[in-house]
């Protein structure tokens, strides 16, 4: 051999490794392999086994049944894994592959096992030999374990989520029935976490929300359960736990949020928490129940004062109001599918002239047993309850049906704010505006004041949107509500009608001719038309006329009426949009 190819040959030599043993290789990878005989029960293992089971001692390795003993959670799992695969007759045998848990004791750690081989059938095609390697897979069975912990608790706190809480309050539930014994569900709420977001960002609240947490734990007992219920609200179930118990914790869990500023990366932040709770399953037999419960009295508890405690108890009165509100619900409905919605007009004159200038139209319920709900009766429910919007929406169309049908009268309507921010309700009023021309021009719509203006600007684009086409637009019992003058203008408001609560006494009640006087007079000098509500009687109205009132209306111009004062016959029903 020449010296050259001598010279390479040492280096590779050199620089291949010898290739190990199997036995090391398997050994080096957490693995053995072992041949099972299932007619004697014995299992022969390579001499990797104790890399793979240390500290088992071998004769409990050395037959099925005492291996067995070590397995968890069944040990059965090895023989049913062989059962559940099906014969397959010939040299080469049938896989399976099984995962289960091996250790010793109940102190010891879970050594997490993945099995892999081939089982032989006898001639009645049941299992007699199988042969195989088994390798330890903790981490896989790491990686799982921590996946389904975070499918059970809150990311940012650790504790229980929504429907693990449930879960745990469903539990609660049926073991104090079960045992006649007593729990609590509370519903801890962080008072305006909001303005916490607002000020100082999400990252801050949620330092925040995490604090909290941790400071509710700090206080609970042992077998108590927390959760996060939602973004600004913890659950708790309080395990034996009475009512003057309960009560006791309230305040711990108050006291321990409210005493310690909580310290952010954009300073100390303090923070106050309300609390509402059920006695279980005294007053809540099932989850609906205590959650609804405690909801109620939490939302009771933010009203009264924050930082504050509130139990549920049976309340009659409420209970009642609930039946009427559900009674009242579904006559509104069903009103509405019936076509039973009717309008009433009141007339609004010249305060001057006593010359008509409009017809308010006021929403009438029949109730087709020849009773009919007046507008006090269905506004306030429809608002409190969320029908106003369907209520509106078909005022609307009778309006503009009356207004097609009668092209020389001018008729008002009353929608409440929270239909100004309803696109269904204004893509409707365009749709109507644009398939009867002319009708925009001749109506005004009242915003009433019954409920506040929550975003001024979204209502002054729907006011801006509605006068392009023609329309006026009226502030509806101005004093009495939420709208100031500087909203007044922000608005572009047309006419303010004023709250006849200060009109029908200005007779005899200086403070409320000051009042009426003053709004007149502000109104007059922003260019805004003015309408005094509830005129009784020819010495008020002289006094709105002195004082420059544009318009007036009440008994005694004329109160509502379901006749149409025009004449005619009433449209047959609300006239579609085109298209």
């Amino acid at each position: 051999m020449p010296a050259q190819d001598f010279l390479l040959s040492r280096i590779e030599a050199i620089l291949t490794p010898a290739l190990p043993q199997a036995s090391e290789i398997l050994a080096a990878l957490g693995q053995a392999v072992f041949a099972w005989d299932l007619t004697s029960d014995a299992i022969v293992w390579g001499e990797q086994a104790g890399a793979v089971f240390p500290g088992i001692p071998a004769e409990r390795l050395a037959t099925g049944a005492e291996f067995a003993k070590l397995i968890e959670p069944a040990h059965t799992v090895r023989t049913a894994a062989l059962a559940q695969t099906s014969a397959v007759h010939g040299a080469d045998g049938t896989s399976y592959r099984v995962e289960y848990g091996v250790r010793m004791s109940a102190s010891d750690a879970v050594v997490w096992i993945e099995e892999t081989g081939r089982w032989f059938a006898g001639p009645d095609g049941r299992p007699v030999r199988a042969i195989g390697s088994v390798r330890i897979n903790n981490e896989r069975h790491a990686r799982e374990e921590e996946l389904t912990r975070l499918a059970r608790l809150d990311p940012l706190t650790g504790e229980l989520n929504r429907s693990h809480l449930i879960a745990a309050l469903a539990e609660a539930i049926e073991e104090t029935t079960r045992f006649r014994s007593t729990a609590a569900f509370m519903l801890v709420g962080i008072d305006h976490l909001a303005r916490v977001n607002d000020a100082f960002g999400f990252d801050v609240a949620d330092a925040v929300i995490l604090d909290v947490a941790k400071r509710i734990r700090t206080r609970l007992r042992g077998g108590d359960v927390l959760g996060r219920f939602s973004g600004n609200k913890f659950g708790l179930i309080l395990k034996n736990c009475t009512v003057d118990d309960m009560n006791v914790a309230a305040e711990r869990f108050l006291a321990g949020i409210r005493d310690e500023v909580v310290p952010t990366r954009s300073g100390p932040v303090s923070v106050t928490a309300s609390i509402g709770a059920v006695s279980l399953p005294r007053y809540a037999r099932s989850t609906d129940e205590a959650v609804n419960r405690a909801h109620e009295t939490l939302d009771a508890a933010k009203r009264r004062r924050s930082g504050s405690f509130a139990a549920w108890r049976p309340n009659a009165e409420r209970d009642a109001q609930r039946r009427v509100n559900i009674r009242v619900t579904d006559e509104i409905v069903t009103a509405l599918n019936e076509r039973r919605i009717r309008l009433a007009y009141e007339p609004v004159v010249s305060a001057a002239s006593r010359e008509g200038a409009f017809h308010e139209c006021l929403v009438r319920m029949d109730q087709g047993d020849g009773q009919v709900l007046l507008a006090p009766d269905i506004v306030p429910v429809a608002e409190r309850l969320g029908l106003i919007r369907l209520v509106d929406h078909r005022v609307l169309e009778l309006v503009v049906a009356e207004l097609a049908a009668a092209p020389d009268i001018r008729l008002s309507l009353n929608i409440s704010p929270d239909t100004t921010m309803d696109p269904d309700w204004w893509a409707g009023i365009e749709s109507l505006m644009r398939a009867h021309p002319g009708v925009a021009e001749r109506l005004i719509v009242e915003i009433t004041e019954t409920v506040a203006i929550q975003d001024i600007d979204d209502v002054r684009g729907f006011v801006t949107r509605l006068k392009n086409f023609g329309s006026r637009i009226a502030i509806d019992d101005f004093g009495a509500g939420y709208t100031s003058f500087r909203n007044l203008r922000k608005l572009g408001v047309d006419i303010v009608k004023i709250d006849g609560a200060f009109v029908q006494n200005i007779n005899r009640s200086p403070d409320d001719r000051a009042f009426v006087q003053t709004l007149i007079d502000l109104a007059r000098r922003l260019d805004i038309k003015t309408v005094a509500e509830w005129v009784q009687d020819e010495e008020a109205a002289s006094m709105l006329r002195d004082w420059g009132c544009d318009y007036i209306q009440g008994r005694l111009i004329g109160l509502a009426s379901a006749e149409r004062p025009w004449g005619g016959a009433p449209p047959d029903s609300a006239l579609p949009a085109a298209g």
